[in-house]
This record gives structure tokens, sequence and C-alpha cells, in this order.
């Protein structure tokens, strides 16, 4: 498996180039400890110190992400949010912020944004929710040996993102895909919805486990739907992936 400097499994844009990563803040030794962090995984990199700076970098740049601030000296982070969706639409963002209000965060989320992260923060959380964001957004690839997995008739090809069981192409979501790769990659074996979450979101909701159930539900409906069920509950443990015996 190929892995960052890190020891992380390392993540490339779909056509195997480093995924474009912009950072946006005032303060310099926090954008030039964010663009170390990030140039550590392996990604292109650029820093802006304002607004304006920052839209023109994105038109250089195009990049997959944007860690924008909130606050910025010529401007708020959802003005320049606004600005980046004109240059590049489907660019993930992630807000950071001093401020931890409810009404910020669904401001940022209402604005945009797919995630927010309150300042003080560590930097392992800002690599591991970019991740996440990337992968689910189906902008990244993870390079590893062996990008076909099977369990009984359910195969998965990571290269494509084409899913089949029994022949029959299944059409997934980007975060279904990556909750039923992380249950076809342990076979048999029971996933706390803890590890689900860590894994698949790349870090806690804050206790809403239900959002795995609701993900699991969404899985069933089209992997098990008419078939003999291969997602399974185990009840005050999680979940199991099986293949159906014949």
């Amino acid at each position: 498996m190929n892995t960052t400097r890190s020891g992380r499994p390392a993540l490339t844009r779909p056509d195997g180039t480093p995924l474009r990563v912009l950072v946006v803040d005032d303060d310099p030794d926090l954008a030039e400890v964010l663009t170390g962090a990030l140039r550590y995984e392996g990604w292109e990199v650029r820093a802006a110190g304002d607004g304006a700076g920052a839209v023109r970098a994105a038109r250089e740049l195009l990049p997959d992400a944007v860690v924008l601030d909130v606050m910025l000296p010529d401007t708020d982070g959802f003005a320049v949010l606004r600005e980046l969706h004109t240059v590049k639409p489907d660019v993930c963002v992630l807000f950071l912020t001093a401020r931890d209000a409810v009404e910020d965060r669904i401001a940022g989320i209402t604005a945009g944004g797919d995630d927010y992260v309150t300042k003080p923060f560590s930097l392992e959380e800002v690599v591991a929710r970019l991740r996440g964001l990337l992968r689910r957004a189906g902008m990244a690839r993870q390079l590893e040996e062996g990008a076909r997995l099977v369990v009984g008739d359910l195969a998965m090809d990571e290269d494509t993102r084409e899913v089949t069981r029994a022949g029959a192409l299944i059409e997934l979501s980007p975060t279904e895909f990556e909750l039923l790769r992380f249950l076809m990659g342990n076979p048999r074996r029971v996933l706390s919805k803890a590890q689900i979450l860590d894994h698949v979101w790349s870090y806690d909701f804050g206790g809403r486990a239900h959002v795995v159930e609701l993900y699991i539900s969404y899985l069933r409906k089209k992997v098990d739907a008419g078939r003999e069920p291969m997602i399974h509950t185990v009840r005050g443990a999680g979940y199991v992936l099986k293949p159906v015996v014949v």
C-alpha cells in the first residue's frame, strides 16, 4: 500500500496527480503550519492571507479543497466562499473559526461549506476531515494494491467506483460508497458505529451515531433489495457484512 510520510494511505486526485488545497488564513504562522502539514500528505498547497488573495489563488490553482478562515481582514469567509463557487462550484470547503456558537456553524454550512473546525484545533483533525471530505466528494482516490474488493456475489472496483451484485450495477452516493468499502474491507467482522464514524466520516460526529444507522439503511435498500441480505445488525455491537451462504 502506498502511504504518505505520516504513514496514512496516500490520496491523490482520480487521475493520479496530487490533490490541490488552498489555505486561507490571515495568521501567517498558522497558515505556514497548515500548509506544511498538508504538503506532508503529498498534496499541492498554496496559501492566501485575505479574501482577494484567496480568489486570485483559486483561479490559478483550481483547488479540490479550501481550508477557509471565517474572519479575514478584508471580508468574511462566507463571502469568499461565494466567489470560490463561481471559480470551482464543486470545491470542498472546511471552515476555520474561533467562534463556536451553533449559529455560526449553521451559517457556515448554509453558505455552502462542507465542514467546520473551531480553533484551537489539532493538525491531525484538519487533515483527517479534509481526507474524509475529498473521498466522499469523489475527488480523491486511495493508492493501494488490489483495487477490487469481492465478498460473495458483491464486487467493488475502487478505481472506477463501480459496484455490482450478481452482475447487476448498484448506483451509490460517495458516502454510501465509502461505507460499503469499509464493510467489504472487513467481511464477517462486526464494526461498531464508532469505528464506522471514525473511518468513513474521519471524525466523531459528537455522538450523532444515528448518521450510521441512516446510511446503513440506504445501503440495505440498494445492496440487499430483493436479495438475500448481506448487511446484518448485531444488536448492541454494530454491523457486519457477510456473504450469502448458498
